[in-house]
């Protein structure tokens, strides 16, 4: 991929992983757009990289995810890379009755929709620009049985199974697809102190940056693309352990 003298969009970029792929690509040249449902976030994002610019947008929102589309290409018409990072994670037990569906809906909306909908509305836009890229971020828990968030790891088994397609079906458009697969990262994802456990997210976009850098389609850390090669077996044997074993 080119690293630089790009216009990229990144959903969920006002934090976590979002944000640390928002600083090296502006570090390395690049014209950044961020955008995320929290005007609080937007605007620290922004005081701490002004050249960053920022919309609001809550990319559950089918409505809203056109108008980000809209505004964009209007004021970004050289935008030639779009990121689709946004994601939340709820830690469900199906069997409590403490979870709603307004909940899993908007995981499912977050994580599997706007991703597949951004894609198909600047898919004609992209195709009409050089250096086209699309990088979605899944997760390895696309390749496990997280049972302890089964909507969340549905949602990234089904957004991996989609990058793939998707990489297919635009490469004779000269459109690039990538997949980042990032194990637990040190972020808010599910709520804050949740992964504290995870990888430092500045060293894990720091490998990410290289991964684009050199072209690999799929860029995991920390082994998480060699939970693609594990048998089935052995991925249920590890849910299960894990479930059971559970605080």
């Amino acid at each position: 991929m080119k690293i630089s003298g790009n216009t990229v969009l990144i959903t969920g970029g006002s934090n976590g992983i979002g944000l640390a792929l928002a600083e090296r690509f502006l570090k390395s040249g690049n014209e950044v757009i961020i955008c995320s449902s929290s005007d609080e976030r937007l605007d620290a994002a922004k005081k701490k990289f002004p050249q960053l610019h920022t919309i609001k947008c809550d990319v559950s929102d089918e409505n809203a995810r056109v108008k980000l589309y809209e505004e964009v290409v209007k004021n970004f018409p050289k935008l030639n890379v779009l990121v689709n990072n946004a994601g939340i994670q709820v830690h469900s037990n199906f069997t409590s009755g403490r979870y709603s569906w307004e909940s899993m809906k908007r995981e499912i909306a977050i994580n599997f929709e706007a991703p597949v909908h951004l894609s198909l509305l600047f898919m004609q836009h992209l195709a009409n620009v050089a250096d086209a890229t699309i990088i979605n971020v899944s997760s390895n828990l696309a390749f496990m049985v997280p049972v302890w968030v089964p909507t969340y790891g549905a949602t990234k088994a089904a957004l991996h199974s989609f990058t793939y397609s998707l990489r297919l079906q635009t490469e004779p458009m000269g459109i690039a697809v990538y997949e980042i697969l990032p194990p637990a990262v040190n972020t808010d994802l599910g709520a804050p102190g949740m992964h504290t456990f995870g990888a430092d997210v500045d060293l894990f976009a720091d490998a990410v940056f290289e991964g684009l850098a050199a072209g690999e389609l799929e860029i995991g850390y920390n082994g998480s693309l060699e939970l693609t090669l594990k048998p089935r077996r052995e991925l249920e044997e590890m849910a299960l352990s894990t479930w059971n074993n559970r605080s």
